[in-house]
């Protein structure tokens, strides 16, 4: 039977990331996507001008309607928006078993915020511990757990701290950091193992999606019944090439190519 894939994640009016993102990126891996939209964003690639929350338990009844019908083999959470909606998502999610892909969206790529202050300390206390995978990048783990780390030592920290907030697994995303070269750090919190992941900087202003494209890829992997060393490697390699060959739409930060081959 084909992999399915629940994708919990604002929409994008653009096109380029959010639901729309992820249902692409699921599309090119082959999985199933259904979704829970947790908010309509008005944007396009020179940025979100508004944006309005879809009710929670109406977010809740999406989730409960495509589990209890087709179920799924891996979960993907993206835009929240807010506190309540942070705290209805768990509650659907509490006591599933497929793998979830936690992707904690905070600010858009042209700087909009995308997560209210509240929302972060109930991530922090009822959907990290949920989640078989987080994947923030630099700002977002500072906003989580206090820092970013800087290096492998400090990637160790960090995940130790994931660890103790439920999350064993983290990928901290080093696109933020400066530098030629762009590390990923897969981190496991309780042995420390790390898997570093390193690429070229690809200089480009298309890279909008980028975070959603990467989780729902990873996500994709895991449904796929994937190990998470291999599946955070594919997804990796699907993104580089994603960028490399963006099709440079529009004035701002444009999406990536969804459409190679993973």
């Amino acid at each position: 039977m084909i992999s399915r894939l629940l994708i919990i994640a604002g929409s994008d009016s653009g096109g380029g990331a959010g639901i729309q993102a992820d249902i692409k990126t699921a599309t090119a891996f082959g999985v199933y996507a259904m979704t829970a939209i947790t908010a309509v964003t008005v944007q396009n690639t020179l940025g979100v001008r508004d944006w309005q929350p879809i009710d929670a338990a109406v977010v809740r009844g999406q989730i409960d309607a495509c589990l209890s019908d087709i179920g799924a083999d891996a979960i993907k959470t993206g835009m929240l928006g807010d506190a309540a909606m942070v705290e209805a998502v768990a509650a659907a999610l509490r006591g599933q078993s497929a793998p979830l892909v936690l992707d904690p969206v905070m600010v858009a790529k042209g700087g909009a915020k995308l997560l209210a202050d509240e929302a972060v300390s109930a991530i922090r206390a009822r959907l990290l511990s949920l989640a078989t995978i987080v994947t923030p990048n630099l700002p977002e783990c500072e906003a989580l757990i206090g820092f970013a780390p800087a290096t492998d030592d400090e990637a160790r920290e960090a995940a130790r701290k994931f660890h103790a907030l439920g999350a064993r697994h983290v990928l901290f995303k080093g696109g933020h950091a400066p530098g030629a070269i762009v590390r990923d750090i897969l981190a496991d919190g309780e042995t420390g193992a790390l898997l570093v992941l390193e690429a070229p900087r690809i200089e480009t202003r298309h890279t909008h999606g980028t975070g959603c494209t990467l989780a729902s890829a990873i996500a994709s992997g895991l449904a796929q019944k994937r190990s998470l060393p291999d599946a955070v490697r594919r997804a990796h390699a699907y993104v580089q090439d994603a960028i490399r060959t963006a099709p440079g739409l529009g004035g701002g930060h444009g999406p990536l190519n969804h459409f190679v081959r993973p």
